[in-house]
């Protein structure tokens, strides 16, 4: 495996495993703590990856909230907020939203090769539009990013990127928060989907923190 960023997963989960629930509301599954806990996080990491239906869903800005923390990236010689980054099978990305019209720092869009020239076109310079390959190559992505200056990536979901990263194994850390509720909904989006996980019985992560934040508890597993 060629140089690549050390990828950080972080999610936040119900009980059961849901990451949403199935009103058009975005669902809130931690607490004002954490959100702040998450918020560092971003700080130290050179750019934040979701997938285009969290794009789409729930518009994220994607942006470094505490005003010290962009002070101090900025005094570093970086912009506020690290780069956006997202993955889009199907091209279907809004140019409206949040993703490409908040924050000063770069905003990348990795395309599956049939999307490609046609989302570039029409996000018109709006972000840095990638030909991913077909299907869409992970390794790849990660190794664009890589000559791109990112050492550290963070990936904030959804299920599907959850899944993709997990099952290709390209993932260092993952930091999972449980809320303490159930969804119950079969319909709404969970943590990850079915598939053949490189992580399992025989492979098990190493749980190296536990912590009570709030009324929420963090997990946090190391995968190499």
């Amino acid at each position: 495996m060629g140089e690549r960023p050390y990828v950080l997963l972080s999610c936040a989960m119900s009980v059961d495993g849901y990451i949403d629930d199935g009103t058009p509301d975005r669902l809130l599954l931690s607490n004002e703590e954490d959100f702040d806990r998450v918020d560092a996080l971003r700080a130290s990491c050179d750019a934040i990856l979701v997938g285009a239906n969290t794009v789409r869903r729930d518009d994220p800005r994607l942006l470094v909230r505490s005003r010290a923390r962009r002070r101090e990236r900025v005094t570093r010689g970086l912009p506020p907020s690290p780069a956006k980054v997202t993955l889009s099978t199907s091209g279907d990305l809004p140019p409206a939203s949040r993703f490409f019209t908040t924050g000063e720092a770069e905003k990348i869009v990795y395309a599956a090769s049939p999307a490609f020239a046609e989302l570039a076109g029409r996000l018109d310079g709006a972000a840095s539009v990638v030909d991913a390959g077909d299907p869409l190559d992970l390794d790849g992505v990660l190794a664009d990013l890589s000559g791109r200056g990112v050492r550290r990536l963070m990936v904030e979901g959804g299920g599907s990127v959850h899944t993709a990263f997990l099952l290709a194994d390209l993932v260092d850390e993952l930091q999972l928060v449980v809320a303490p509720f159930f969804v119950g909904d079969p319909g709404a989006p969970r943590f990850v989907h079915d598939g053949e996980f490189p992580r399992n019985s025989r492979r098990r992560m190493d749980l190296t923190d536990v912590r009570r934040i709030g009324d929420v508890v963090l997990l946090r597993y190391l995968l190499r």
